[in-house]
């Protein structure tokens, strides 16, 4: 590692197998805490590339659990966090709704790490079971076209980076991987991202790991989700392809909203708040999950635009279908019983 080390502080760039074999080593007994430290912050100082994001993916999946190969497509929405934002749990929120329209969601998401509720913590607050073996996890996609992908269960072997993370308390190149590590072979997907320079890194990243189709988006004021304040950027792989467009509130049929808007709190509010959104309740958390739901629902090719994605989105909380799929989701007590 020391010497690869030395090589990124030259500039060297590594190959896909070369950060492939680099990362396999961050996850051995033996490794030295202080150099995969620095090896990160390195990294991340001159950007990592969309070879070294890939080969990252590739040696976590390979410590992955394994889960059943399923005969249907599997679509995942989830950002990189690091936004710090205090925004409720908008991709969370929009996962219930973009299953609801019929795309079969395997949403991966954690525990809070920087901000005040990740994803595992509203669902959590809701009642419902983070915990489901791979088998159970086919089944509900299979049945009810949702299954959430509690992170520890899918990569154990970040348990012992999770110090060297905190101890750095800034993004690393494993934010920008998280959404790259869904145990599912995915053909299309919703990347949020923090910063807009690494859009293009990341849609690079996805069409290597054999994505055909995904949307990375980042709000106004780094808001690693579409925003309704300001300018949206989101980048488009489709096939090899890859293309930049931006959009407003205003050209999808909503209103603009400032940021403060979309304020959130802890796991208790921010499922309050799911829960009114899915109830249809009028307010800029309803308008912002229509956003990204509608991105959502472009990105998994099941809308033309993204503003016919938020149309359908609108239909699936006004159905009740988005609401029917919180109500079905296994419970944290059934489970338990």
């Amino acid at each position: 590692m020391k010497a690869t080390y030395e090589r990124i502080l030259e500039g060297d760039y590594l190959s896909r197998l070369e950060m492939k074999q680099l990362a396999g080593q961050f996850f051995e007994a033996d490794a030295e805490e202080k150099l995969i430290k620095d090896i990160l912050l390195a990294l991340h100082a001159r950007q990592e590339t969309a070879e070294e994001l890939a080969g990252v993916v590739d040696a976590l999946m390979e410590r992955a659990t394994s889960y059943p190969t399923v005969p249907f497509p599997v679509f995942d929405m989830c950002g990189t966090g690091g936004d710090q934002s205090g925004s409720f749990n908008i991709s969370t929120t929009a996962a219930f709704v973009t299953s609801g329209a019929g795309v079969r969601v395997a949403k991966h998401g954690n525990r809070s790490i920087s901000s005040r509720s990740g994803s595992a913590d509203v669902l959590a607050a809701l009642g419902l079971e983070l915990t489901v073996t791979p088998v159970e996890s086919a089944h509900l996609l299979e049945t009810t076209g949702l299954t959430f992908l509690f992170a520890p269960d899918v990569h154990p072997a970040m348990r012992v980076l999770q110090p060297i993370r905190k101890a750095i308390g800034k993004p690393t190149l494993f934010n920008l991987i998280g959404p790259l590590a869904n145990p599912y072979p995915l053909t299309h997907q919703l990347i949020g991202v923090y910063r807009e320079d690494y859009q293009q890194t990341l849609a690079e990243a996805a069409r290597l790991l054999g994505r055909k189709r995904a949307v990375i988006v980042t709000g106004e004021g780094c808001l690693d989700e579409a925003s309704l304040d300001g300018t949206t950027r989101y980048t488009v792989l489709h096939d090899s392809e890859i293309m930049t467009h931006t959009l407003t509130a205003e050209q999808v049929g909503l209103s603009p909203l400032p940021r403060e808007a979309i304020a959130g709190g802890d796991a208790e509010q921010n499922a309050h708040i799911l829960r009114a959104v899915l109830n249809g309740e009028p307010s800029a958390y309803l308008d912002t999950t229509l956003l990204n739901s509608g991105l959502a629902l472009f990105a998994a090719g099941a809308a033309s635009s993204v503003k016919e994605g938020i149309e359908t989105a609108r239909e699936s909380i006004q159905s009740g279908k988005a609401l029917h799929q919180l109500l079905h989701y296994p419970t944290a007590v059934e489970v338990t019983s």
